[in-house]
């Protein structure tokens, strides 16, 4: 049995701009999180034919088990390859398989859960994705390291965003704050001070696939127009960088205010999202803003460690599923 998780993450700065090639930071929240566990199952020889070590391929994927319960998924590999386009868990599967160079797994199974919101801007997908490479590649006797395993969990990204930045499976995978600039820079950065983040979930589902299109349609309509707005927003992330680096990060507060009033101009807030953000501000939140792709999913509110509790109440008041306290170091 081979056993691995992975953490949530949290854009602070940068989404939509990121995407065009500006710089965000994000952050892993380990508080959520996706676990895969591979265990092996009885080896089935079919009948007529002499004992082998590997299976014939549409036999072997028959007996490669996938089961997340979370999701109401209880398949075979096989099956969940059959369709018109391979299933996310599925080319999770078949990446490490073939970046380990096997033609067929022995029987296994994988099983999935994960506390991590669905469609919600915590990088379940990437988590989820990274939890199966790890755990497989262990149970095989060969593991990858975490450049590669971010390298493959960004092809599995394309199939749940498009075009993703790769932002979401850098930070997953090495669970650290991340400074990131799409096809040029991943580095870690030091946090100077630890500083506490109140995420608020609104309950809908935003599929980050279909902002990212829009943002992108609006872009083709007008390019002058919002390059100026992605170069702001990249220069927000430079700035808050610069801030968690080396000053109180209570400076952040209005850069995050500040980041929000951009993305509002692109199209990817919502009613929901508005409502929260003023009710963390209204309690005594330093700062607010959505995060991820918007039209739902969550918002992040920059709180006093002291007034974490308040800010999460007023949240749920106001509408919020549900509350995340957690502290960037």
């Amino acid at each position: 049995m081979a056993t691995a998780s992975a953490p949530g993450k949290i854009i602070l700065f940068g989404e939509h701009a990121v995407v065009f090639g500006r710089p965000a930071l994000a952050v892993p929240v380990t508080q959520v999180q996706a676990t895969a566990v591979v265990t092996s199952l009885p080896r089935v020889v079919p009948k007529g034919t002499q004992k082998r070590s590997n299976l014939d391929a549409t036999h072997w994927q028959e007996h490669v088990r996938i089961e997340a319960p979370d999701i109401s998924l209880y398949s075979d590999l096989h099956s969940l390859l059959s369709n018109p386009a391979p299933h996310p868990l599925a080319l999770a599967v078949t990446s490490v398989l073939a970046a380990l160079g096997i033609e067929a797994a022995p029987p296994l199974s994988i099983q999935i859960t994960s506390t991590i919101p669905v469609a919600a801007g915590l990088g379940s997908g990437a988590a989820v994705s990274v939890a199966i490479m790890r755990a497989l590649a262990a149970f095989l006797g060969r593991p990858l390291p975490d450049r590669r395993i971010s390298a493959l969990a960004y092809n599995v990204e394309k199939l749940h965003h498009g075009t993703p930045s790769g932002i979401d499976n850098t930070v997953v995978t090495y669970a650290r704050p991340v400074y990131f600039i799409k096809d040029h820079l991943t580095e870690p950065f030091r946090v100077n001070r630890p500083f506490t983040i109140v995420i608020g979930d609104t309950g809908i589902s935003a599929p980050t696939k279909e902002s990212v299109t829009d943002v992108r349609l609006l872009w083709k309509s007008e390019p002058a127009r919002w390059e100026k707005v992605f170069d702001q927003i990249g220069q927000i992330a430079s700035r808050a960088r610069q801030v968690i680096e080396a000053e109180d990060p209570a400076g952040l507060g209005p850069l995050m205010d500040e980041n929000h009033a951009l993305l509002e101009l692109l199209s990817v807030s919502c009613p929901e999202l508005d409502r929260l953000i003023l009710a963390a501000r209204r309690s005594g939140a330093l700062g607010a803003k959505l995060s991820g792709g918007g039209r739902g999913g969550n918002m992040i509110a920059l709180v006093r460690k002291e007034h974490a509790p308040a800010v999460a109440e007023a949240l749920i008041s106001a509408g919020a599923k549900r509350t995340i306290v957690t502290q960037v170091e």
